[in-house]
């Protein structure tokens, strides 16, 4: 771009001089974001008259550092709450990291295992301690990365899950519901971890195939045997019954007998259920109450007793040759015995079954019958669903409601207690005669001798489902709870629907009277790498976001994530897109220091459109369109959309065309050269605030220096300024198709871009008439001067370009080069049209071979036609 060579002592080119030749974001970022903390920006007051707009982050685990799912999630949000911020709200983006029981409790107790010891030596109070120093320490690592991220969140809000204040709503919510009966204590089979020795919910379970093995044992002997199959042959300890289809005539004559247990000595019933499937495998199914959900379901039905084989390590409790094992020793120990019986009828090994892992140290989880605490969620999922049917909730976008109400139409109870130290105690005291008290947060726990508090704590998803309203001060009744609940839009991956979602839209119904936590769920998906793999540690393609921000600003990467942000899809994301960003944000900060330089203004009004040259009237025109097309998508939650408007038309209309048209007018001077300073400062203004929320720090630095403002954070949101030309566009447009097929022929024919070549430009009785300076300045022409020989020529909307490449090019060369590759292209056709002419080959290829060929029959036939145009306009010899 040219730039003024003086150095000048005041005014917009002096700004200029203030803002370095190239964009530094190490420079910029950090400062800035300082500055706006400073200021109180993003801290948001509850006796504001603004309207509210509320964001409740979804809380990282104070384990964690910033992955790019957060910095995907984050730069959304941030963009939200930035926009209505502009917009005059009183935006809360409220911070906050969660204590992620079973992964914090982990992480100490293998720190503790490197001095050689367990949280057992230092007892449940030293090792709660314990914790909380690791917590200060380590687990504020992430709220710095959102500070580098650019993070708008206001400070003086933040929270944590164990905070005094969080902790009191924890108590208060388990209170009520014990008092209404939705919490209640049950024997039910749980999954069990044996590594970290606590139960886990559905959720906290991943299930994947594992190669194991599928055994076929005889049950019985003679007419009165049965053969069962199963992938856990150490269970059968525990049987206390084999199940058949009611209407299996295999079967029916055994129904109601006894048959013998082998290895035990116990005989145990056959019983008929409709669970049973008699179409898989033999029919009959071993029935372990104990050890399996559906075995328990069906020795509910049947009365049968409940025989625990297992420790809560997974080792063997039954007395015999077996006891002491691990349940995978006892595994082979009791195959072996079998097959020493003569009971072992078949052996499938390797075979690939689903097998449930904790999510945490992913331990294979064992079904165990477990004495734990239960919220009853039917009437809580009922309102769940009913809040989204009717209207109040609405989830974006709208088709992954489908999977929502999935989960909530189809919810069991929730075990909600958790055999670790970390996290809230439950608030239920047993006493010496079998009394069970539930102690809410302003009661006075029973005391005395005999009395003991239950030793569980709570899912952490209990205390995050309270997250939108805990937060804001419940269970009191605080100005942030009236002035900010219910909170606007809860933004986050679809993969947590189940784990939070749902819980948040159940007690946020339950506790606030039935208005639920947010008016818009938005569902985004999961970040991937370029190929659109899932990014894993064992797949060595997981990336650090601070690499990124470090080696190419963190504009860079909050613009690529933005322009991956389609909704409820995956988000694929390589180096070389987030570098694309980077040159993005290079051209702003070019483009904005040229204007500078050359006099661009934001002081007073823009000209009458009449004292507006075509071009001026089109920029304003076209802006006009980005800023109602950008509001559109925002309040359609379109990140990808409104991030590729906003790049076209700043990189396409305003970098690329406005601001290389106005050096035209910049260099004439007078008056019209004056108006154009102006439209460019305006538009510049208003493209900076329109791509401030999602590239805030590169638009904060231009836009104070071009405006002089305080800062983008609190400046207006621009809207639509009544400047729409549908004429002036049209001008431009055809001006700019005369200009690119110009530049094309110019490329096809192998022309230098600096190159200029004599034309002769004939636009009268066009609407181009008044363009012809532009013309000749953007497509490098020069003026048909003596001599002109014109020798090639072609119409471009109604307008003649004829130009003289004598000596511009070697013809003859360009000539034997294009008939070459048309020669080629030629050869392509012919395959390709005798291959789809033959019915042979249509009947044996595949529907993607044939397809591939019909693209290369349509490529080459493009070709030709392409070349024929270049070889018509090339000189004659």
């Amino acid at each position: 771009m040219t730039e003024t060579s003086s150095a000048p002592t005041s005014g917009p080119a002096a700004e200029a001089q203030t803002l370095s030749s190239q964009y530094a974001p190490a420079e910029v970022e950090a400062k800035l974001y300082e500055r706006w903390v400073a200021a109180g920006y993003f801290e948001a007051q509850a006796k504001s008259e603004k309207p509210a707009y509320t964001i409740v982050i979804p809380p990282p685990n104070v384990t964690g550092q910033l992955h790019l799912g957060h910095a995907f999630q984050h730069t959304l949000m941030d963009a939200l709450t930035r926009r209505r911020r502009m917009q005059g709200y009183e935006a809360l983006w409220l911070p906050g990291m969660d204590h992620a029981g079973i992964a914090t409790q982990n992480v100490v107790e293998r720190e503790l295992a490197k001095e050689g010891l367990s949280r057992h030596d230092l007892g449940r109070e030293a090792f709660v301690e314990r914790v909380w120093q690791w917590k200060e320490e380590y687990g504020g690592k992430i709220l710095g990365q959102m500070r580098r991220l650019g993070d708008g969140v206001d400070w003086t809000r933040e929270r944590f899950t164990m905070d005094e204040g969080l902790s009191r709503a924890v108590q208060t919510i388990f209170k009520r519901l014990f008092d209404d009966g939705l919490i209640y204590r049950a024997e039910r089979i749980i999954n069990w971890c044996p590594r970290c020795l606590t139960a886990l919910s559905d959720i906290e379970v991943e299930h994947q195939d594992d190669d194991g093995e599928l055994v076929s044992i005889r049950y019985g002997s003679g007419d009165e045997s049965i053969v069962v199959a199963t992938t856990r042959a150490e269970t059968m300890l525990g049987d206390t019954a084999v199940a058949v289809h009611p209407e299996d005539e295999r079967y029916r004559h055994l129904v109601g007998t006894a048959i013998e247990l082998p290895l035990t000595g116990r005989r145990i019933p056959i019983v008929a259920d409709p669970h049973v499937d008699p179409e898989f495998g033999t029919g009959a199914v071993k029935v372990t109450p104990a050890h399996d959900p559906n075995d328990f379901e069906i020795g509910r039905r049947h009365d049968l007793p409940n025989l625990t084989v297992m420790d809560e390590r997974g080792n063997i409790t039954v007395h015999g040759p077996f006891l002491g094992l691990d349940r995978f020793e006892a595994r082979s120990a009791i195959v072996a015995a079998l097959r020493a019986e003569g009971r072992i009828v078949a052996e499938k090994r390797p075979y690939s079954h689903a097998v449930g892992h904790c999510s945490r140290c992913k331990t294979t989880v064992e079904p165990r019958l477990s004495l734990q605490w239960w919220v009853k969620v039917a009437p809580l999922a009922q309102a769940a669903g009913d809040a989204v049917r009717d209207g109040r909730v609405k989830i974006h976008p709208e088709e992954m409601s489908g999977r929502y109400f999935s989960w909530v139409d189809n919810m069991h109870d929730w075990c909600i207690s958790r055999q670790l130290w970390w996290g809230h105690r439950i608030p239920v005291w047993y006493g010496p005669n079998g009394e069970t008290v539930c102690v809410g947060p302003d009661e006075e726990p029973p005391s005395g001798e005999g009395w003991a508090q239950d030793g569980d704590v709570l899912d952490t998803w209990f205390s995050s489902g309270l997250w939108p309203f805990s937060t804001l001060g419940w269970p009191d009744d605080t100005p942030d709870l009236r002035k900010f609940y219910p909170t606007d839009v809860l933004l986050t991956g679809h993969d947590i629907i189940f784990f939070w979602v749902a819980r948040m839209m159940m007690f946020g119904l339950y506790a606030m009277d039935g208005t639920p936590p947010f008016h818009t769920i938005t569902l985004t998906g999961l970040v991937r790498d370029q190929f659109g793999k899932k990014m894993s540690k064992s797949f060595g393609n997981v990336v650090d976001p601070i690499d990124w921000m470090d080696k190419f600003g963190t504009d860079a990467l909050r613009f690529t994530l933005a322009r991956g942000a389609n909704p409820g899809t995956d988000v694929p994301i390589g180096e070389d897109w987030v570098q694309g960003s980077r040159n993005f944000a290079n051209k702003i900060w070019n483009a904005t220091r040229f204007a500078l330089m050359n006099g661009a203004t934001v002081e007073g009004p823009l000209p009458a459109a009449e004292e507006l040259s075509t071009v001026d009237r089109w920029i304003l025109s076209r802006l006009d369109a980005t800023v109602a097309e950008v509001d559109a998508y925002y309040e359609d939650y379109q990140f990808a959309k409104l991030s590729d408007a906003l790049f076209h038309f700043a990189w396409d209309e305003v970098f690329d065309w406005y601001v290389e048209l106005s050096k035209i007018a910049l260099q004439a001077g007078g008056a019209q050269a004056a108006a154009t300073r102006r439209v460019l400062g305006h538009v510049l203004d208003v493209t900076l605030r329109l791509l401030h929320p999602i590239v805030p720090f590169v638009t904060e630095e231009l836009w104070t220096t071009l405006t002089g403002g305080e800062s983008l954070v609190v400046a207006a949101w621009p809207a639509p300024g009544g400047h729409r030309d549908p004429a002036a566009e049209a001008e431009v447009t055809t001006l700019q198709q005369v200009v690119t097929e110009v530049r094309r022929f110019r490329g096809d024919q192998g022309l230098k871009p600096g190159q200029k070549v004599p034309a002769r430009v004939t636009l009268d009785g066009t609407a181009l008439a008044a363009h012809e300076a532009a013309i000749r300045t953007l497509a490098r022409l020069e003026p048909d001067t003596d001599g002109f020989t014109a020798t090639t020529s072609f119409p471009i909307a109604g307008a003649l370009v004829e130009l003289d490449l004598s000596g511009a090019i070697d013809v003859a060369a360009e000539r034997r080069r294009l008939e070459k590759d048309r020669a080629a292209a030629e050869k392509v056709k012919d395959q390709s049209t005798k291959k789809l002419a033959n019915e042979g080959f249509l009947a044996k290829a595949s529907a993607e071979v044939v397809a591939k060929v019909r693209t290369q029959l349509e490529t080459a036939e493009a070709d030709i036609a392409r070349i024929d145009g270049q070889l018509a306009r090339l000189p004659q010899a």
